[in-house]
């Protein structure tokens, strides 16, 4: 009885908890767009400093970095800038028009912990009143469900095999 009480619990938060990402998802992407657009603006002042004195951009952080310790870690931190926009640019071309079953398969794309950080931060639990809550709701339930019986399982066996408990069988 208790186990069963346990795996309805389980799957109730289960339910709850996955119901959200769907729009976690989708305030995760929209934060996505806001810091690639930020990173874009940068990232073009960069260029056109670097055009307007007949650089490329490569050109421009070799300079940046033969200036001193400033500016080889200024010319670092721009290298890594490029590379974050890269990446971002990447994951929101991927996710802005996903639905959220296909931001699921792709839940790899949200992976970057400064926009995720951000996006749960201002993130409010609500109720979803869509298809797509619902059936990430019936998967969470079955995930806490499987989750709760599968370790109260293996709990009670090893419980039993410390104790050399015998389950008597009608």
């Amino acid at each position: 009885m208790a186990g069963k009480t346990l795996a309805l619990f389980g799957g109730i938060v289960g339910a709850v908890l996955l119901s959200q990402f769907p729009e976690f998802s989708q305030q995760y992407v929209q934060r996505l767009g806001g810091a690639v657009a930020e990173l874009s603006r940068l990232i073009d002042s960069y260029d056109a400093d670097a055009a307007k004195v007949g650089l490329s951009r490569e050109e421009a952080l070799v300079q940046q970095a033969s200036g001193g310790a400033f500016g080889e870690m200024r010319a670092k931190n721009m290298a890594a800038t490029f590379r974050r926009y890269d990446d971002l640019r990447s994951s929101l071309w991927v996710l802005q028009d996903a639905t959220a079953f296909e931001r699921a398969l792709h839940v790899f794309h949200l992976r970057d912990t400064d926009v995720a950080r951000d996006a749960l931060a201002a993130f409010r639990l609500g109720v979803p009143l869509n298809l797509g809550g619902a059936a990430f709701a019936g998967m969470g339930f079955f995930a806490g469900w499987c989750g709760v019986r599968l370790g109260f399982g293996l709990l009670l066996g090893v419980v039993r095999h410390i104790f050399g408990m015998r389950r008597n069988r009608v």
